[in-house]
């Protein structure tokens, strides 16, 4: 995952990763820790993103369903609670933009949530979140050190 934070004319390279996860929990992740490191409670944000599925979940309501519902059948409810948390500390409008088309800051984005991994700058962490719902999935016992 990878976030670009503008600020007037101030930008910052926000990346990191886990291992066995999936491509729409580490766009969603991105977007939690680009909030997370706002500095002021009620900051307004415009968030530009590719991720359907990130701003079809806000925008359509569909997210504020879930809760109604407590996530019952709902992939990634660890991510969308914590979401949620900090969403409510803020004024955010959601922009899709289409992926490799093109928009700079996506495009910069991109790049460095793959080089990170690809360049050996970032350690993949245990997405424990993801694997724990696998595992209750398949009704495995997982045991890691």
């Amino acid at each position: 995952w990878a976030a670009i934070i503008l600020v007037e004319n101030e930008k910052k390279e926000l990346f990191g990763g886990e291992r066995l996860t999936t491509n729409n929990r580490m766009e969603l992740l991105a977007v939690i820790v680009a909030l997370e490191k706002l500095k002021y409670k009620q900051t307004r944000v415009k968030i530009f993103t590719d991720s359907k599925y990130v701003v079809d979940s806000v925008e359509k309501g569909w997210v504020f369903n879930w809760v109604k519902k407590n996530f019952k059948g709902k992939k990634n409810a660890d991510l969308w609670k914590r979401f949620l948390k900090i969403y409510a500390q803020h004024e955010v409008k959601f922009v899709w933009v289409k992926g490799h088309a093109g928009n700079e800051y996506n495009e910069v984005a991109d790049k460095l949530a793959v080089s990170a991994y690809a360049d050996g700058v970032l350690e993949l962490k245990r997405d424990t979140g993801y694997e724990a719902s696998k595992s209750e999935d398949n009704n495995l016992n997982l045991s890691f050190e």
